[in-house]
């Protein structure tokens, strides 16, 4: 007898969003072809479909845009903020109409699962427009001094983890205080950036005040080190963000770097198990894992160790992997070939290192890039497992016996992006909280974002911050 529960699929339609078989740069307004011909395909991780061919940028194309943006930064900065305001505000509406057709593209190109893109990104990259849109017309009482001034082209380059939110907080923030903008997405996931050049014209945003070129690394680095560029921002990969500070060290142009992270989450003998197991979920398999701030170190204290991996080892084991347009759907596809070849390595660099691994039951199918949810335990802090940004569905359990402990195995790594705490006592919180070496710390949760809270690491997880009114002066000359 079927169970009145047994699990039905329940696909999102791909008819909503028309995905056009070729796209080309978008420049002063318009989309054209790249100089030199070049074009890529980009691909549904979760089938290896092509999903349409994209144009490719090089440095005469890098040379355009930045042309472009210089020319429009003129009246763009010289437009009063209310005016600067009434383009975000209807950008953000537009996100708002079209999130259904948005979240859907960047499922597919993407590989996460439709109910993160439609619950979770695609309301707060609307709401980084909004709140961006407010601050157009007050920054004179920002903090700032009483007239900071733009500082021209922002030059950003974004990751494919989360494209459209990436973008949004780039794009608002430097619009909102007067700057034009030359952005360029990961090449695995160019197409809500590109779609997004469509909303930028259904908003009638000025001509050369955004401009979208797809394209691979090179594509980045001559957009940073272009020297007409005023202002560089990147998020990714540590090493990078390392090559992009060398390229702009001695320049006048002002930097962010939103790096990686090995992020601690600390789980304390006073925590609510099922509230904590929750939170431990959310914190490192949402978007598989491959969240720059993932909660990827899991500290427990030692006499509530056993009863807490029993809860979690039953909750993975009722994660749904598979088709991420389902919107029951828990763990989509793996972004690139490349990534699902990186995180292989390094568990089983885990295992042959001495760490036990553990995943739930769960079918592989056939196409795409997939890995099942993981844990090691019986990790120690000189595990590969415990030190290097793995990037996927991988989750390392170590212990501790007190809150210095804790404090001192959070803080091991060379990154500082982000940290949880999970007990009762508000004291404990504070205490614990005030130690860790990270930018962004969590009580009771994990993973919760807003427009109006800054985000930012140390260490090797970058500089600067962005969202909040914090966000603003990354693209003012204060």
């Amino acid at each position: 007898m079927a169970s009145a529960f047994e699990y039905a699929p329940a696909p999102e339609s791909r008819s909503i969003v028309d995905i056009a078989p070729s796209y080309g740069l978008f420049i002063d307004g318009e989309f054209t072809e790249a100089a030199d011909g070049k074009v890529f395909k980009t691909v549904s991780p979760a089938t290896e479909e092509v999903l349409s061919e994209v144009a490719q940028a090089g440095e005469a194309d890098v040379d355009r845009a930045v042309a472009a943006a210089r020319k429009a930064f003129e009246k763009w900065s010289a437009l009063p903020g209310s005016e600067r305001a009434k383009y975000l505000f209807r950008i953000a509406r537009i996100i708002q109409e079209r999130s259904r057709e948005l979240a859907v593209l960047e499922t597919l190109d993407n590989g996460k699962p439709i109910k993160e893109t439609r619950d979770a990104d695609l309301p707060l990259v609307a709401a980084h427009f909004f709140y961006y849109a407010g601050w157009a017309d007050k920054l004179e009482h920002a903090g700032f001094g009483p007239a900071p001034r733009p500082l021209g082209v922002a030059g950003q380059v974004i990751p494919w983890n989360f494209p459209l939110l990436m973008l949004a907080w780039k794009i608002a923030p430097a619009l909102a205080t007067g700057n034009t903008v030359v952005l360029k997405p990961a090449e695995t996931t160019p197409l809500s950036a590109l779609f997004f050049a469509d909303v930028c014209r259904q908003a009638g945003l000025p001509k050369g005040v955004v401009n979208i070129l797809p394209g691979y690394g090179d594509t980045g680095a001559a957009l940073v080190a272009h020297p007409d560029v005023n202002k560089v921002a990147f998020t990714g990969s540590t090493a990078v963000g390392k090559e992009i500070a060398r390229t702009v060290a001695g320049s006048r142009k002002k930097l962010t770097l939103e790096l990686g992270g090995k992020g601690a989450n600390i789980v304390f003998d006073d925590a609510p198990i099922d509230q904590a197991v929750e939170g431990i979920v959310n914190g490192i398999f949402f978007n598989q894992g491959q969240v720059c701030c993932a909660g990827s170190r899991l500290l427990v204290q030692e006499s509530i160790h056993d009863e807490l991996l029993d809860s979690l080892k039953r909750r993975l084991s009722t994660l749904r992997l598979g088709d991420p347009l389902d919107k029951n759907t828990d763990i989509g596809a793996i972004n690139s070939e490349e990534q699902l070849a990186r995180i292989t390595r390094l568990v089983e660099q885990g295992e042959a290192e001495g760490a036990e691994r553990w995943s739930p039951a769960c079918e592989i199918p056939s196409a795409g890039y997939w890995f099942a949810p993981t844990l090691f335990t019986n990790v120690t802090q000189a595990h590969t497992v415990a030190r290097d940004e793995i990037f996927g569905p991988v989750l390392s359990v170590l212990t501790f016996r007190t809150p210095d402990e804790a404090v001192a195995k959070a803080n091991n790594t060379p990154y500082g992006l982000s940290a949880g705490i999970w007990t009762e006592k508000g004291s404990r919180i504070l205490a614990v909280a005030n130690k860790l070496r990270a930018g962004v710390v969590w009580s009771n949760t994990f993973n919760k974002f807003d427009p109006t809270s800054p985000f930012g690491g140390y260490k090797e997880s970058g500089f600067g911050r962005e969202g909040g009114r914090h966000g603003l002066e990354a693209y003012l000359d204060v």
